[in-house]
């Protein structure tokens, strides 16, 4: 669990996980990246008084270190055989969620992650909708759809401790996709719909729901960029390093176009720079004369 000033959510999230009835031991990490706010007085309050606090580590830094940094840090303190998810502004409803997922990836070796749906709230914890995925996401996946980045939330991901932090992922600014992908390379996903939704919240703080679309358009360029590297330079089965290049052109596509628009030619520019010389790199140069072509002319 990470958080960042989530004074108002973080007793729920951590209450959603200390109410899960499990046959086996659970440790609740909470890494908390420097909140300004009184997050830290919340959980300190829950850590002296709370009857199931033993289960709970916390980490508080000195200084803020970033939301990918602190995403990785809290990874890597993980020493369980699985790994569950959840941030410190989003929580979880049924009590038997762990125990649900735990027991089919005991008996189900080749399925690497399991996973379910999730309800929509506001900062007020009212109801915006019952389903965050759509009809067609709510399903299993195959490995292959694993390493092109399945729709999977992570609130909702319970799965094998068995992954390694390649350079690129600490360049990312989509975490969750990558960390999807890497374990497409151990299984398979199951999609749990017994369990209870548990509740992914809106909210103006949110680090990602509410960030405007530019931005978004900037965080996938640099995430698909490095995904795109990671997997040009490995060499595995249905290897999606194509795939990914694709998602960095087409993101590349739309931030030169919301440039020029903005008058900001030289962004523009240089972000279209990047994507041709990435191509020269690799001697994909169709690409990169169609990607020309489709800047000067539009289509």
């Amino acid at each position: 669990m990470i958080t960042y000033s989530h004074e108002k959510y973080i007793r729920e999230a951590i209450e959603g996980v200390l109410m899960q009835e499990c046959d086996f031991v659970v440790e609740l990490i909470i890494a908390n990246d420097c909140s300004p706010d009184q997050t830290d007085t919340v959980i300190q309050n829950i850590l002296e008084n709370h009857p199931r606090a033993s289960l709970i580590k916390y980490i508080k830094h000195e200084k803020n270190i970033g939301m990918m940094p602190n995403f990785i840090f809290a990874l890597q303190q993980c020493k369980g055989e699985y790994i569950a998810l959840c941030e410190g502004d989003d929580y979880w409803t049924d009590p038997l969620k762990l125990q649900k997922q735990i027991d089919f990836l005991e008996m189900n070796p080749d399925y690497v992650l399991s996973c379910h749906d999730t309800k929509v709230i506001n900062a007020g914890g009212e109801l915006i909708k019952n389903s965050k995925l759509p009809i067609e996401w709510q399903r299993d996946f195959t490995e292959y759809e694993l390493l092109r980045g399945a729709c999977i939330m992570p609130l909702t991901m319970c799965f094998r401790n068995v992954i390694g932090f390649p350079e690129e992922f600490y360049n990312v600014k989509n975490g969750d996709t990558f960390l999807i992908s890497l374990l497409g390379a151990y299984g398979k996903a199951k999609f749990e719909r017994e369990i209870m939704s548990s509740a992914y919240r809106e909210h103006l703080g949110g680090v990602w729901s509410m960030i405007p679309d530019f931005n978004r358009l900037l965080a996938q360029k640099i995430t698909y960029f490095n995904m795109f590297r990671y997997y040009n330079k490995i060499k595995i089965l249905n290897n999606p390093n194509r795939y990914y290049l694709g998602h960095y052109q087409q993101s590349c596509h739309f931030l030169v176009k919301s440039y020029f628009s903005s008058r900001e030619l030289l962004k523009g520019f240089q972000v279209y720079c990047e994507f041709v010389l990435e191509c020269i790199k690799i001697k994909d140069y169709k690409r990169g004369y169609f990607f020309t072509k489709k800047m000067i002319i539009g289509k």
